[in-house]
C-alpha cells in the first residue's frame, strides 16, 4: 500500500492507511518537539520582557528587550527545521561548510538585525498558547487511550484504575475498555495529525513569507532575462530587415548599374577601372548577404531549427553529417541559441581545428533541447572570456541553459548544448 504523499492526503484517507503511514508519528513527534521548545521560548521570554521591563528605567532594559528580536529569528530558524517533520520540502544538497566568523562581525550584523513582525509574533503566539494546546492534546491523547488499552495489564498490577467517574476493578472490564480505548487512540491520531498540519501550515504562513517573495524574484528575474534574449531577437531582426531591405538592395542596383556601365564605356582605362568597381561591388553584395545571415539567418525564421542546420552544413566548407530529431517548431530565442551553437561550433572547426569532417547532433529528451557538434579537428578548444563560445554560453545561461566543450589536445572536439523548451 502506498503510503499518502502529504500530511494533507493522510488525514484524508482511510483510518488504515493513516495508521499505516509515518505521518500520525511524524505529527506527535512536532508536537512534542512544539510543547518543548515552547516552554523554553516562553520562560527565556518572560526572562528578557521581566528583566527589561524592570531595568527600563536605568535604560539597560532597552538592550536586554532588544534581545527579543534576536530571540524571534532563533526561534523561527529552528521552527523551519522542525517543519520538515511534516511538512517535507525538497532539500538542497549539503553545501560545503562556510568559514567561522568572527564575534566583531557577528555584533556588527546584530546592529543591522531587522526586526521580523511575523517572526516575533508567531514567537509570542508560540509561547503563550500554541506549546500549552501540545501539551494538553499530548497528555489527553497518551493518557486516556494508553490507560484504557493497557488496562488488562494495569488491573493486575495496580487494581483498580478510576478514569472519571468510572471504575475497572476486574479482568473483565478492562477487556472491554480495550475496544473504545483503540477509538479514542485512532481519534486521538486523528487530531494530532490535524493540529499539527494546522500548525505547521500557520508556522509556514507567518515565517517564510520572505522565502516565498525570494521564489517570485527569482521567478521575475528569469522572466526578465528571457524578455531580454527576446528583445535581442528582435533588434537583430530589425537590423537584418533592413539591411536586407537597404544597403543590400542599394548594392544590388549599384552592381546592375556598373554593368550597364560596362557596356556603354569603350575599351580602355576607364572601362578597367569600371570593371573593378563592378566586381568590388559584388564582393561586398557577398560578404553582405553573408553577414545579414549571420545576423538572423532569414531560414530559420521561416522553416525551423533542422532547415537551418542543414543549410549551415551544406555551406561549412567541410563534410558535416546531421542528425537533427526536432519535431515541430520551438521558441525562437532556443531556435536561435541552438542555431548559433552550430554555427560557432563549425566555423572554430574550419577556421581554428582543421578538420575533415563534423557531425551535428540534436534531440528533444522531455522538455530539454539537447545539440551537440562533434568534429576530427586538432582539438584545443575552450571557452575563454569575450570568445564566441563565451558569449554563446551567457546566452544560454540566460535561458537556463548550458553550454559544455570538450576539445583535449590533438582533438576531437565536441562542443554540447543543453537549454529547456519551454520558457518563463
Amino acid at each position: 500500500m502506498r503510503p499518502p504523499p502529504d500530511i494533507w492526503a493522510a488525514l484524508r484517507s482511510s483510518p488504515w492507511r493513516l495508521l499505516a503511514s509515518s505521518w500520525p508519528w511524524r505529527a506527535l513527534a512536532y508536537l512534542a518537539s512544539g510543547a518543548l521548545v515552547g516552554l523554553v521560548v516562553a520562560a527565556v521570554l518572560f526572562v528578557l520582557v521581566g528583566v527589561g521591563l524592570l531595568t527600563l528605567v536605568i535604560l539597560v532594559g532597552v538592550l536586554v528587550l532588544a534581545g527579543i528580536p534576536l530571540l524571534a529569528a532563533l526561534v523561527a530558524d529552528m521552527e523551519r527545521v522542525r517543519l520538515r517533520l511534516v511538512l517535507p520540502d525538497v532539500r538542497p544538497g549539503q553545501a560545503a561548510r562556510p568559514a567561522p566568523i568572527a564575534w566583531s562581525e557577528r555584533l556588527r550584523a546584530l546592529r543591522r538585525l531587522r526586526i521580523s513582525g511575523p517572526e516575533v509574533g508567531y514567537t509570542v503566539l508560540l509561547a503563550t498558547v500554541l506549546w500549552l494546546v501540545d501539551a494538553v492534546v499530548l497528555n489527553l491523547i497518551i493518557t486516556i487511550p494508553g490507560v484504557l488499552v493497557l488496562a488488562p495489564v494495569l488491573v493486575r498490577v495496580d487494581a483498580p484504575i478510576a478514569i472519571g467517574p468510572w471504575q475497572l476493578s476486574t479482568p473483565t472490564e478492562a477487556w472491554i475498555a480495550v475496544a473504545p480505548g483503540l477509538v479514542l487512540l485512532v481519534f486521538g491520531l486523528y487530531v494530532a495529525t490535524l493540529l499539527a498540519a494546522a500548525q505547521a501550515s500557520l508556522a509556514r504562513l507567518l515565517l517564510e513569507p520572505a522565502q516565498t517573495r525570494l521564489a517570485a524574484a527569482v521567478a521575475d528575474l528569469r522572466r526578465s532575462r528571457v524578455d531580454l534574449v527576446d528583445a535581442f531577437e528582435t533588434e537583430r531582426s530589425r537590423i537584418e530587415r533592413d539591411l536586407h531591405d537597404g544597403a543590400q538592395q542599394r548594392l544590388v542596383a549599384l552592381t546592375m548599374t556598373l554593368g550597364l556601365a560596362e557596356l556603354e564605356v569603350p575599351e580602355g582605362a576607364g572601362l578597367d577601372l569600371v570593371r573593378q568597381a563592378h566586381t568590388q561591388a559584388e564582393t561586398a553584395l557577398a560578404e553582405l548577404r553573408a553577414t545579414v545571415r549571420g545576423i538572423h539567418p532569414r531560414v530559420l525564421v521561416d522553416h525551423g531549427l533542422t532547415a537551418a542546420v542543414r543549410e549551415l552544413a551544406d555551406t561549412a566548407g567541410l563534410p558535416v553529417s546531421v542528425d537533427l530529431r526536432v519535431d515541430g517548431r520551438l521558441p525562437a530565442p532556443v531556435e536561435a541559441a541552438a542555431y548559433f551553437v552550430v554555427a560557432e561550433a563549425l566555423t572554430n572547426a574550419v577556421r581554428h581545428a582543421g578538420a575533415r569532417s563534423a557531425r551535428v547532433e540534436g534531440q528533444v529528451s522531455g522538455d530539454r533541447l539537447e545539440v551537440g557538434v562533434r568534429d576530427d579537428g586538432a582539438g584545443g578548444a575552450t571557452v575563454r572570456p569575450g570568445g564566441g563560445l563565451a558569449g554563446l554560453a551567457t546566452r544560454l545561461a540566460a535561458l537556463d541553459g548550458h553550454l559544455e566543450v570538450t576539445s583535449p589536445p590533438g582533438g576531437p572536439t565536441e562542443v554540447r548544448m543543453t537549454c529547456p523548451t519551454v520558457l518563463p
